[in-house]
Order: structure tokens, then sequence, then C-alpha cells
């Protein structure tokens, strides 16, 4: 496995490209064409998750068109694409809302998961729409679903002190798991308050090299989603506990191919999403709450603090990442109902003798 700066991006690349590969094996060779036209604009995980979507699309054609009813998806040609009619689109919207797979298991998806297939959908039929392949885009006719929005699941200030101090002493944790938990816990403490004291993605930290981190600047260069590299800052309490696990850091030989990894799993390996997922989950678990909380919880709970602090959406945009504010104003702007509600007696009707 090589080992410059960039491997883990550079890995976690390959295993995407060799995903998307082995579900085009199984789809017509227009649909691959297709991922050869949008290969350049693309990252490679957004092209996995549209392989993913379009093979449910022909799933479902295979189900229920009944020239191809229960044939091999790949040999669904072109041309169906451009028989098919709104009302056909808005069939297999219903059927998105609830079916069962090929291995018989029953999913479910709400109105964001429809939409991010329909979205899929409609890139495909615009490529080939575009190129006169096809004359008819019966995908760009049909409503998408309407999106309610989301509250946001994400730590209150007590919930937050409450997960580090489980973090920190392990407090009901069984036997079992304190055990391990004296050998991980300042590497755990670590990671959680890094995710929660500047609300990096979980890739962007497991990603992380050792001299990624500048303690002079207080600052860790990161490489975004998507391949841009950005710097990000850190305050005193991520500094502290930076500093005592890379202490513990400097004597742990790693791996061949993971030396420069920050983050290392038990088998001295690069820590991987899954485990960081894991870990998050473990602690939740013990910390007085009920909300379902996942790393991107912790990402949710920093944006939103830096909200209320600030109030600069923009900054709040920029620190997070995200390429586009109105993604930030969506998912952030619903904390503006704290200001709404202590305006409640800002505006005087009448002076009060």
């Amino acid at each position: 496995m090589p080992n410059d700066a960039n491997t883990y991006y550079e890995e976690v690349s390959r295993q995407m490209i060799k995903e998307q590969r082995k579900i085009l094996e199984q789809l017509p060779k227009f649909v691959t064409e297709f991922f050869r036209g949008i290969d350049a604009t693309t990252a490679p995980r957004t092209r996995v998750g549209y392989a993913r979507d379009i093979k449910l699309f022909l799933y479902f054609l295979s189900k229920t068109h009944p020239d191809y009813k229960d044939k091999k998806l790949k040999d669904i040609p072109l041309s169906l694409l451009d028989e098919l009619q709104p009302a056909d689109i808005e069939e297999y919207m219903e059927f998105l809302k609830l079916y069962t797979d090929e291995e018989g298991n029953e999913i479910s998806n709400s109105e964001y998961g429809i939409k991010r297939k329909m979205s899929a959908l409609r890139v495909m039929y615009q490529y080939f729409y575009s190129r006169e392949r096809i004359h008819n885009n019966p995908a760009s006719i049909v409503n998408m679903p309407k999106l309610h929005r989301r509250e946001i699941v994400r730590f209150d200030e007590n919930e937050m002190y409450d997960f580090l101090d489980k973090v920190e002493m392990g407090t009901n944790l069984t036997s079992r798991q304190l055990a391990s938990h004296e050998k991980t816990k300042k590497r755990d403490l670590a990671m959680m308050t890094l995710l929660l004291g500047t609300g990096m993605r979980v890739s962007e930290c497991v990603g992380l090299n050792i001299d990624d981190v500048d303690i002079n600047s207080a600052s860790l260069r990161i490489i975004r989603k998507g391949g841009n590299v950005d710097i990000v800052y850190f305050g005193y309490e991520v500094e502290d506990k930076l500093l005592e696990y890379m202490d513990e850091r400097d004597e742990i030989v790693a791996l061949e191919g993971h030396e420069k990894a920050l983050f290392l799993s038990s088998q001295k390996k690069r820590i991987s999403v899954r485990a960081v997922e894991k870990m998050v989950e473990k602690y939740s678990r013990i910390t007085d709450t009920t909300k379902h909380i996942t790393p991107h919880k912790l990402r949710s709970t920093y944006g939103t603090q830096l909200y209320r602090e600030t109030g600069d959406i923009y900054l709040v945009a920029d620190v997070l990442g995200h390429k586009d504010v109105n993604t930030t104003t969506k998912h952030y702007a619903t904390v503006s109902q704290d200001k709404k509600q202590n305006a409640r007696n800002k505006v005087k009707l009448r002076d009060n003798e």
C-alpha cells in the first residue's frame, strides 16, 4: 500500500471506482456509456451512488414492464427509456416508497431518499436526451417530491458535556469495554473533542496524517469532500486533547503503509470511518440522551453552536466547508427560532406607566 500524504483519499477513490465497475458489470452497455460521459465532472462517490440508483430503476423495470419482466438487467435496451411515459416514472416513485430488493429485504425510502434516486435518473435521461440518443425525457416532466424540513438532531450543551465526560471516564461501560477503554481513551477523547470542536466530517478526521497537525498555528490541513485542501483551526480544548494523544501516538509503531496516519485502530492501522461511527454509538448509548447520535450529528452540534455564538451564516458555511451557503442556511436557520423567541418583547405597543 503506498504511503504518501494522500494515500487515504486515493485508496478511498480506488475502492469507489472498483465498486462502480462491479455494479456496471450487471447493467446494460448504455449505462456504462453514461458513466464514461460523466466521469470528468463527478466524484467517484457520487458515481457509485448514481450506479446503485440506476441499477434500482432497471430492477424496477425488470419487475414491472411486461416486455422485460424477470429478464436480466443487461437485456434492457436504451430504447425502453424512450418509450416510457411520465406515468411510468410516477409509478417508479411510488415503488420507491416501499419495495422488496433482490435479496428479499423490505426497503422503504423517505422523501429525501426518493428525491436522490430521482436525481440520478434525471441526470441519465438528460445525458442521452441532450445527445439526441433518445427523444423523450419523461423524468424531467414529473414533479419531484416535496421535501419537509427535517429537525436537526444535535446535542444540547448538557448532553455534549456528559458525552465527553463519558468518553473520558468510561462511566457505565461494561467491564469488557472498560478494559479496552483504558488503552484507547486518549485517542477516543481526542477524536470526539476534535469532531465536536471543529465540525469536520468523519472522513476528514480519519484521513488526517501526523504532519497535518500544526500546533503552533492551532490548525489542521484536511482534504475536503471533493478533494480540495483546506485549513481548519481548533481551540484550546481540542489542542489539549490532541497533544495528550499525540504524545501517546509517538510511542506506537504503526503497520507498514499506515505510519503517517494520526489516528490508529487497535490493529495499528489507520482507523476507519465505520470504527468511528461505532465509537460514537458506544459513547452516545451511555450518555444521558434519547437522541440517535452519529458523527454527522457531532458536526451539526458544532455548526449550531458556532451559528448561535456568531450569527454569521457565511462564517459557518466556510468553517464547515459548504460550497453553497444555501446548504448551511437550510440546516442551521432553524436556530433563529431562539432569536425570534427572545424578540417577542422587543417591540413596545404602548407605554406602560
